[in-house]
């Protein structure tokens, strides 16, 4: 009886979208890179380059295409320094009186903070905020409408 009252409680805490109680060594390291590039261009300024020069950067290990580590579950919290696969996203959000829609149809960004549970703020680049160049921007999970997006954990 006992043990399966730990199981319940394990499973009643742990959330996607929940950040973590603290940050792994090499996500840290991999988000000190992509931090450090803030308004710079990193190799060709294309999204994936700085996932990937970031990954190198740690000694991390992926398989160069667009697995970028340890896939997450749903059973697992989100972090600064996992990286989101984006693939035919679609969003739709409101400022004021005026409705924008974004698409993604395949990018590549680094979590850079976790604000809430629906809520992230992004490390990237090659955006139409940003160009070829670093910056942050804000991601409310709840705008996605269509498409799929995968979440990495660098791993070594």
């Amino acid at each position: 009886m006992k043990l399966i009252f730990v199981i319940l409680f394990l499973a009643v805490n742990f959330n996607t979208n929940a950040q973590c109680d603290s940050i792994a060594t090499l996500n840290q390291q991999l988000l000190n890179f992509a931090q450090t590039n803030l308004k710079k261009k990193v190799g060709r300024g294309e999204c994936w380059d700085l996932a990937k020069y970031a990954l190198e950067s740690c000694g991390a290990v992926w398989d160069h295409k667009f697995e970028f580590g340890k896939l997450l579950t749903i059973d697992e919290c989100l972090m600064p320094g996992d990286i989101i696969q984006f693939n035919g996203v679609k969003i739709k959000y409101k400022e004021g009186k005026t409705t924008y829609s974004v698409t993604m149809d395949q990018h590549t960004a680094i979590v850079n903070k976790v604000l809430s549970s629906d809520e992230v703020e992004l490390i990237h680049q090659n955006t139409a905020y940003t160009g070829k160049k670093v910056g942050v921007s804000m991601l409310k999970f709840s705008t996605i409408y269509k498409g799929k997006y995968m979440i990495y954990r660098p791993q070594n």
